[in-house]
């Protein structure tokens, strides 16, 4: 099954398990991503280190790898001396990168039925900026900027290879309607997924219920929800979305890939505060309960955490039928 789609896999009904945190991995292995360009850099300077973090996830057990493009910009690139043609071309090397990772299991798993799918990541307009607004959306800027930071990288990942478009950590509903225009766009299909301050809201304040109904009959999104927001928050989050997806007899699918609950803070690149004291694997099974279909980790969490829900969502004692 490693050349399911991401249409087929949701309708299989079957649970879907994303990656977890790249970054994570990548410090994990060593590698200090102490720049403004954090692991879209080794993009350039040490690919294999991405091949190698996508690999650890899918041994992990994930179906779903998400691609170094979260902060790997045109103008990024173009900072490091690279010209418009080459920046474009590392860009589209995410994908290659976990297109590669994903042939080099299939390689080592001779007979694997694991469907494997590759994401490509597409980050919000705070994200390169590196000031901690991808978690605000105080971005002071109008849509029109956002367009024009959205609109060529999407058409690029949109012909890159990559099962899916992942349109993450969204925080405003400002940016939220822009990406609705951009992704009608597309022929690939989308997942778009909020940071959210607490179990109704995202950070910028505005309803997730409100975006919910943004995208409830949209041609391409496949699935709403949320990630890089704290487990404690992420059931009541469920409730909101398929409240309106029930409502809008719409077909999206929940998607939720949590951070461990601890705190980023942007002034020195650090991580404050304890993990979120729930048993990763039983959290997972209780969002799938409440209704998600797709389910992984983002920052903090690393393989073993994926090991966990991969464990607890495929085990007969916590199986459960999507709603």
């Amino acid at each position: 099954m490693p050349d399911t789609t991401f249409d087929q896999l949701l309708a299989s009904g079957q649970p879907i398990i994303l990656d977890g945190g790249l970054a994570t991995e990548l410090e994990a292995q060593g590698y200090n991503l102490n720049s403004a360009l954090w692991s879209a850099e080794l993009l350039l300077n040490h690919p294999q280190a991405i091949i190698d973090a996508h690999l650890a996830y899918y041994e992990a057990g994930a179906n779903c790898a998400i691609s170094a493009s979260y902060q790997a910009t045109l103008k990024g690139f173009m900072g490091l001396g690279l010209d418009a043609e080459q920046a474009q071309d590392l860009i589209l090397s995410s994908i290659r990168l976990a297109i590669n990772a994903r042939s080099a299991y299939v390689a080592d798993h001779a007979g694997s039925t694991q469907p494997l799918l590759v994401a490509a990541s597409v980050g919000p307009y705070g994200a390169p900026l590196g000031d901690g607004s991808e978690y605000t959306g105080d971005y002071g800027v109008d849509d029109a900027a956002l367009v024009a930071f959205h609109q060529q990288r999407l058409q690029w990942l949109d012909h890159s290879g990559a099962d899916v478009l992942a349109c993450e950590t969204i925080p405003s509903l400002q940016e939220a309607k822009v990406l609705h225009k951009l992704l009608a766009q597309c022929q690939t299909p989308a997942w778009i997924t909020f940071s959210c301050k607490d179990g109704q809201h995202l950070n910028d304040g505005s309803p997730i219920a409100d975006c919910a109904r943004l995208f409830a009959q949209h041609p391409t999104v496949r699935a709403i929800g949320v990630n890089c927001t704290s487990p404690l928050y992420i059931n009541e989050l469920i409730s909101c979305i398929k409240q309106v997806i029930e409502q809008q007899e719409s077909q999206l699918a929940i998607v939720v890939y949590p951070n461990s609950g601890e705190h980023y803070q942007a002034s020195d690149n650090s991580w404050h505060g304890t993990s979120t004291p729930m048993e990763c694997g039983q959290a997972a099974a209780s969002w799938q309960h409440s209704g998600a279909a797709i389910i992984g980790g983002c920052c903090r969490m690393g393989p073993e955490h994926i090991q966990q829900i991969q464990q607890h969502l495929h085990s007969p004692s916590h199986s459960t039928s999507n709603p």
